[in-house]
């Protein structure tokens, strides 16, 4: 079983909890900072809500069925399909999709070596 690492990433009052590869947790927490630190900064009227991380941990068990969690690569798709969909004009844009990008196919890399190989 792959040593897995835990982010909680809260959006107003909803709390998310997405796993993450132990060796790859520190980079969904620094792209997420840095999306946070450019979120201002774009233009377009369709950018999407993003939630904070907010702690990690090393061990993590949910209780009861309010919240669930989500496998890091399906967390980063599901945040590279939102801002792919992001119409902006002025900002670079294509400089927050690379970061998500490179992480997105370092994942796919882990999980198909982790689990296919």
């Amino acid at each position: 079983m792959p040593q897995m690492r835990y982010a909680i990433l809260k959006l107003d009052q909803q709390l998310e909890f997405v796993a993450m590869p132990s060796s790859y947790s520190y980079q969904l927490t620094a792209l997420n900072q840095r999306l946070h630190k450019e979120l201002d900064k774009l233009t377009a009227s369709d950018v999407p809500q993003l939630p904070r991380v907010i702690a990690e941990c090393d061990d993590l068990e949910l209780i009861g069925t309010t919240y669930t969690l989500i496998q890091g690569l399906e967390y980063i798709n599901r945040l590279e399909k939102s801002f792919a969909g992001i119409q902006e004009k002025s900002y670079p844009l294509i400089s927050l999709l690379t970061e998500i990008r490179a992480l997105q196919a370092q994942l796919e890399q882990w999980y198909e070596e982790e689990f296919e190989g």
